[in-house]
């Protein structure tokens, strides 16, 4: 059986749906007034909003940074392998492997494209007659501008829950397990 694709309309109808429905949640996660939240991105396992998705133009500025993780649980354990010094790990095995970063470089052009996929013309035409495209178009997941580093495991994982990729591959099963890690590349 063949679906009918939605127009741009509806997926807009949705995404305020889910804003709405969702906005004191959110709100409480972050313990804060959500800036440009446009779209519950991901859910965890139990149905609850675990990322969001941020406007590419917050307050009439770039904001490159798209997806931004909400769940309490899965944060607490990449809090827990940041403070293990997992990052600094992980950069070692990229550093030293030209598969991961054509992987991650992979993955920022999925998330660019997406993310462009998503700017409505109106914030197009104001980042342009400012001279401001460049805020997003050289940065990739997370506002990362340099394609083969990792700044922060839960912007990577944030993308991840939405669109997969190899850092957030890593985080999968650094959350299962730390012994004996191996990066598995798909």
């Amino acid at each position: 059986m063949q679906f009918p694709e939605k127009t741009s309309e509806q997926m807009a109808g949705e995404s305020r749906a889910r804003v709405t429905q969702w906005y004191d949640f959110v709100t409480e996660r972050l313990g804060r007034e959500p800036r440009g939240f446009c779209d519950v991105s991901a859910f965890n396992e139990n149905g609850k909003p675990a990322v969001i998705r941020v406007s590419s133009v917050v307050d009439g500025k770039p904001f490159p940074t798209m997806f931004w993780l909400i769940d309490a649980d899965i944060s607490l354990k990449i809090d827990r392998l940041e403070a293990a010094g997992w990052i600094a790990k992980l950069q070692q095995m990229v550093n030293e492997s030209d598969a991961i970063k054509e992987q991650m470089k992979q993955a920022h052009d999925a998330h660019n494209e997406l993310r462009d996929g998503f700017l409505a013309e109106e914030e197009r035409t104001l980042l342009t007659s400012r001279g401001m495209m460049s805020a997003l178009l050289d940065r990739g997941i997370g506002g990362i501008q340099e394609p083969d580093r990792i700044r922060c495991l839960h912007t990577w994982y944030a993308a991840h829950m939405v669109e997969p990729n190899c850092v957030g591959v890593a985080v999968d099963q650094l959350m299962d397990t730390t012994d004996g890690f191996e990066w598995c590349l798909s």
